[in-house]
Parts: structure tokens; C-alpha cells; sequence
């Protein structure tokens, strides 16, 4: 009877980790969760292994899996659009000021939105005699508010689309959101020649919450400014933004999740990178009585 050899295949052969190899991933394990993998990159970055802006990017991609279309959407009451049920001349001026690349289109109701106008498209109403801005319309892609930034990016991608309205339960208009602002997540805020940081623009008054009111506010917001729409009186005389105020009082530079209270203000960090806050919800809880802790 004859005995039949066995060959090793390569791919049953497992590689040999030295003495001293088995021993480093004894003494420092490799990361087992985000949190430790975000421990890992922190420490490379501040040993200069890895730059603040890769971090804060590589922090970014981590941030978009847990924010949702809600998170970052332009809400309803801001949204610039164009009524088609007017003529064209009433709107045009808003169009050339705004300078958006896209604009929801309503038909009279703001719930009502028939489609996209690209403003590149406009020149044609300049070429043509007959012009119908209807026929220029593109589809109109509607997500709910719930849609994880990860899934919608990759749906931007596939569709070739760079713009969507979001939704709510009931079915309205709650808002809209752009492949831009899903991408500055990941790199931080795209500047370009038509963005303006108006004052006005770093305080925004969000709906009422029971007996409080809420404000979404940038972390670039200046402190007095800041005391002055809000009606508080922030110490802060060697902090210049509200950012930078929120980041000495922590003692750290926040992450997304972070909340604090001080008197009957609640704080909560919407975005941050490694660097500095970008966007915070601000909630007014008078029924809540907490010390000054600022």
C-alpha cells in the first residue's frame, strides 16, 4: 500500500513573526476600536509623524459615518430658490447676487419643489427667444434626514448628482444639502469667490425647543458678538471667538459630542476637526439651574 505524500501550499503557511515582534504586540496591542485608532493618530500627530490637517481629515471621514442629513443641511427657512411661477426678471436679480451653481425651483409652495435649475443654464434665456425655464429643469432627489452623510456621498458619487432636498417625517421640505457641504466634513469649509463671512451669517436662530431656544453658531462667531445676540455676558478677555472660549473651558480642543452647561446655557459640539470647533448648538434651558462654571 502505498502512502501518499502531503504538499504545504504557501498559502497554508503562516508568517513567521519574530521574538521581539510578538512581544511589541504584547506590550502595545494594536487599536481595537475607533476611539483607540484616533488615540494612535492624535499621539503620531503631535510627534509629527502625520500633519494637523491629515488628522483632521482622517477625523472628518470618521464624522461622516456617525452625522446625518439633518446635521449639516442648509435648513428650510434659509434655502435660496426660485419661484417659476413668477417671471423670470423678478427672480433673476437674486439669482445673479446669491451666485449658487443650483437652485431648488418651487411652483408658488415652498413644499413644492418641481426641480433643479442649474444657473448655467440661464444663458440660454439670453440666446433664445423662446425660453421656457421649465424645460431646463434637471429631476429633484429627495432624502430623508435621517440618510448617514457615508451613504449619501456615495449615492452623490454614483447619481452624478451635487444636490438634494431633505425631508421630514411628514413628508415637507426641511431643507437641502450639497455634495459640497458633505464634502467639508472631510477637508473643512471650500472657500471659493462667492463665500462671504458675514457676521450675520455665524448666528442662526433654530426652532424653538420647549420652553428654550436653540442657535446653531459658528465656532469663529466673536465672543461679543456672540453676548450680544444672546443676551449673555461670556467672561472671555483673552479668547476672541466663541470657539476659542468653549475649547479653553473644556480644556481641550472639543470633539463632535461634547456637551457642557454654564448657567442656563447648554453647549453642544455638532463639528470640530483636530484644530478648532466649527459648529456648535447653543440651547437656552431655563427651567435647569446650574452654577457658573466659567
Amino acid at each position: 500500500m502505498q502512502e501518499h505524500s502531503s504538499k504545504v501550499r504557501p498559502t497554508d503557511l503562516k508568517p513567521h513573526r519574530s521574538l521581539f515582534e510578538r512581544l511589541t504586540a504584547f506590550i502595545s496591542p494594536e487599536p481595537e476600536n475607533r476611539a483607540e485608532l484616533l488615540e494612535v493618530l492624535t499621539d503620531a500627530q503631535e510627534r509629527n509623524l502625520i500633519d494637523a490637517d491629515a488628522l483632521a481629515m482622517i477625523e472628518g471621514v470618521f464624522q461622516v459615518s456617525d452625522l446625518s442629513a439633518r446635521d449639516i443641511m442648509i435648513p428650510r427657512s434659509q434655502m435660496d430658490v426660485v419661484d417659476i411661477s413668477t417671471p423670470i426678471e423678478e427672480w433673476m436679480p437674486q439669482v445673479l447676487s446669491t451666485a449658487h451653481s443650483r437652485f431648488p425651483a418651487i411652483d408658488g409652495d415652498q413644499d413644492r419643489v418641481v426641480g433643479i435649475l442649474l444657473a448655467k443654464d440661464l444663458l440660454r434665456y439670453y440666446a433664445e427667444e423662446a425660453f421656457d425655464v421649465r424645460d431646463m429643469l434637471r429631476p429633484v432627489v429627495y432624502i430623508p434626514e435621517s440618510k448617514r452623510l457615508n451613504v449619501l456621498l456615495r449615492d452623490f458619487r454614483a447619481n452624478r448628482n451635487h444636490i438634494a432636498m431633505v425631508v421630514d417625517e411628514y413628508g415637507g421640505i426641511a431643507g437641502l444639502i450639497t455634495i459640497e457641504d458633505v464634502l467639508e466634513q472631510i477637508v473643512g469649509d471650500i472657500d471659493d469667490e462667492y463665500d462671504f463671512d458675514e457676521e450675520e451669517d455665524n448666528i442662526f436662530a433654530l426652532e424653538n425647543k420647549g420652553n428654550g431656544k436653540r442657535w446653531r453658531v459658528k465656532g469663529l462667531t466673536d465672543l461679543d458678538q456672540f453676548n450680544e445676540v444672546l443676551g449673555t455676558n461670556l467672561p472671555g478677555s483673552d479668547v476672541e471667538s466663541i470657539g476659542d472660549f468653549v475649547s479653553r473651558h473644556l480644556g481641550k480642543v472639543p470633539h463632535k459630542g461634547d456637551e457642557f452647561q454654564i448657567g442656563t446655557l447648554h453647549f453642544e459640539v455638532l463639528r470640530a476637526d483636530a484644530r478648532e470647533v466649527q459648529i456648535l448648538q447653543v440651547e437656552q434651558r431655563p427651567w435647569t439651574t446650574v452654577d457658573e462654571q466659567a
